[in-house]
């Protein structure tokens, strides 16, 4: 029974979220509808983390929740401050609110929000990979990857840089080719949903959906201290630019449960937030070859 409910987990959880989004969004209140899908979502998987975790030795606490919800509330109010800043100004928060350029506003919703994951994945692939092979955005980075177990709690654990970083690359992507703001607000949402998934303690089964999205099996392959191993699986939502540029990886057998990178990462919230600028200036101890 146990082997059955991994199978379904992923899937349902995804579908169940995008379902209560797609209600409020309809309704006329996607705020509320996203706020209760977050939040939803964050306390099924605590709960099922307890139930059937995938590793139990990741349940024994690192003394990083604090941090972990700092570093989620710091970039979850610097974005709410830069969509005010833009509303207040008379500029739309995500984007234009028809198509324009390219964009084939006359395709079903649905095709465009999948469309929209492709060309935002492009950039958040590429942002995340040079993330890993540029030392000095890999800096900012390590404060993700210091992380020594993986649970729900610090899937938002990136360090504010780290995540203008990325959003500005899958943003601009999706404003070039002329996205609706009703497309980039769905891709928000899912990116939101799916990173919960891909960082939560939880038994999942996801078999041929390894090769579409990005998953907690490919995913804690990607929080390996072994570099041939931790310098994979970029993608954010999918996985499919991965397997195009050869980055993909899903070898038979566990992946590691010691994870971490080398990096003197400080166990402070504010030393976090000041290690990027320590490292650059020297003021911390050198990486060594610069990724994980």
């Amino acid at each position: 029974m146990r082997d059955v409910f991994a199978w379904v987990l992923w899937p349902a959880l995804l579908g169940l979220c995008v379902l209560g989004y797609w209600i409020g969004m309809t309704a006329g209140h996607p705020v509320l509808a996203y706020n209760l899908t977050y939040f939803g979502m964050a306390a099924a998987l605590l709960a099922l983390e307890r139930v059937i975790p995938y590793e139990r030795a990741w349940l024994v606490p690192d003394g990083q929740a604090a941090n972990d919800i700092g570093h989620t509330a710091l970039n979850k109010g610097i974005g709410q401050l830069i969509a005010g800043t833009a509303a207040v100004a008379g500029v739309s928060s995500a984007g234009p609110v028809a198509a324009s350029g390219p964009w084939p506003g006359d395709w079903p919703l649905a095709a465009q929000v999948a469309l929209g994951l492709l060309v935002a994945e492009f950039g958040l692939y590429w942002a995340h990979r040079l993330a890993h092979e540029w030392p000095v955005a890999w800096r900012w980075h390590a404060v993700h990857h210091s992380v020594t177990r993986l649970w729900v709690v610090n899937t938002g654990r990136f360090h504010v840089f780290d995540s203008l970083w990325k959003t500005g690359f899958a943003l601009v992507i999706g404003l070039a080719v002329g996205a609706p703001k009703e497309v980039i607000l769905w891709v928000l949402a899912i990116t939101t949903y799916v990173g919960f998934l891909t960082h939560c303690n939880v038994d999942m089964r996801c078999g041929p959906l390894n090769w579409v999205f990005n998953t907690p099996e490919l995913h804690r392959w990607h929080h390996s201290r072994n570099h041939e191993e931790g310098n994979r699986n970029y993608g954010e939502n999918l996985i499919v630019w991965d397997a195009l540029f050869g980055t993909r990886y899903l070898p038979p057998r566990r992946p590691p449960m010691d994870i971490g990178c080398d990096d003197p990462v400080p166990p402070t919230f504010l030393g976090q937030l000041a290690y990027p600028v320590r490292a650059w200036f020297g003021r911390a101890r050198p990486v060594g070859d610069g990724a994980n």
